[in-house]
């Protein structure tokens, strides 16, 4: 269920646009006591620039929700600081919260109320919330206004969670994988939606499984394993680092032996595989090792096939992390 944040009548930060949205240091988590305690968190430093988009990412049981949990004060700390907006989001509780919207995972709704009567519902529960009407046109939900919850598609309801936590005019919005369960073109109407937050000037913190929605939307990412902090960057300075693909297929089972020697690939650090027709080489740096590949192709009249040639993904540099095979 999403929870409204209310309406500020003056934006002008109290201090300056340098600070931070999001400030952590030194935060941990822990569940349970004595031989049984799990620590979720493990001192992890962050920040969330205003009027950004920044992505929480990490595999299952990382410390992502830990984390989202303890900046809007549903939990204290276990160790380390915490600001939000530059106040203790446990402390200052009922400050924070007139100022933040946060959509958790799952909705709340009463499937029995119509799509208006339950923004109207959360509307009055905010001081200084937007019309009902700008809000269902926000999220494009004028025409099912009248239509019960439990009528509603799977996207429809996230839609509307996103009207209700957008209410109150947000500073700061967190959603936890807010386009989970959503089909295409669903995902991308909420993916204009964050868009358009960050233009108005709003700063967003995500979860989200879905790397392609990561490298999409976020201006800078911030990646936690095992409950640290172990990647934080742009999508590009993620990625640096890791190797490029160049793959092929070809009828000459040879081909990768002869182009290794050729090219002298193993001295300058090309790796060379090849699994059911297709050879691969994997380049720290792809521009010239391709560039050597199509001319020697020419000059010894060599086709490939299914020619296809890619920087590092987000994808692989997760799944390095996962598999504990990337260094943290």
């Amino acid at each position: 269920m999403p929870t409204t944040a209310q309406h500020v009548p003056s934006r002008q930060p109290s201090a300056s646009q340098e600070t931070p949205a999001v400030r952590v240091r030194g935060l941990r988590r822990t569940y349970g006591r004595g031989a049984d305690a799990f620590d979720a968190v493990r001192g992890i430093d962050l920040d969330v620039a205003r009027g950004s988009i920044t992505a929480l990412l990490g595999t299952n049981g990382a410390g992502k929700t830990s984390t989202l949990e303890v900046l809007e004060g549903i939990n204290r700390p276990d160790g380390g600081t915490v600001e939000v907006l530059g106040l203790d989001p446990v402390g200052d509780r009922a400050r924070v919260r007139r100022r933040i919207g946060v959509l958790l995972q799952t909705s709340g709704f009463s499937g029995d109320l119509t799509v208006e009567e339950t923004l109207r519902m959360w509307a009055a529960t905010v001081t200084g919330a937007r019309p009902v009407a700008e809000a269902l046109e926000m999220l494009d939900l004028t025409g099912r206004a009248a239509t019960r919850v439990r009528s509603l598609s799977g996207g429809e309801v996230r839609r509307l969670d996103l009207a209700c936590t957008l209410l109150g005019h947000p500073e700061l919005v967190m959603l936890d994988e807010p386009t989970t369960g959503l089909d295409p073109e669903s995902r991308r109407e909420v993916w204009r939606l964050v868009r358009r937050l960050r233009e108005d000037g709003c700063t967003v913190l995500l979860t989200t499984h879905y790397l392609e929605e990561a490298e999409a939307l976020a201006d800078r990412l911030e990646v936690m394993h095992a409950g640290l902090l172990v990647r934080s960057g742009t999508p590009a300075e993620i990625a640096a680092g890791h190797r490029s693909t160049i793959s092929f297929r070809s009828l000459d089972p040879a081909l990768g032996d002869r182009l290794a020697a050729d090219l002298r690939l193993p001295a300058r650090d090309v790796e060379v595989g090849a699994e059911a027709g297709t050879t691969s080489l994997r380049t720290p740096d792809l521009q010239p090792v391709l560039t050597d590949l199509l001319t020697w192709c020419r000059e010894h009249d060599v086709h490939l096939e299914g020619l296809d040639a890619r920087t590092a993904s987000l994808e692989q540099v997760f799944l390095a992390i996962a598999d504990g095979s990337a260094p943290a």
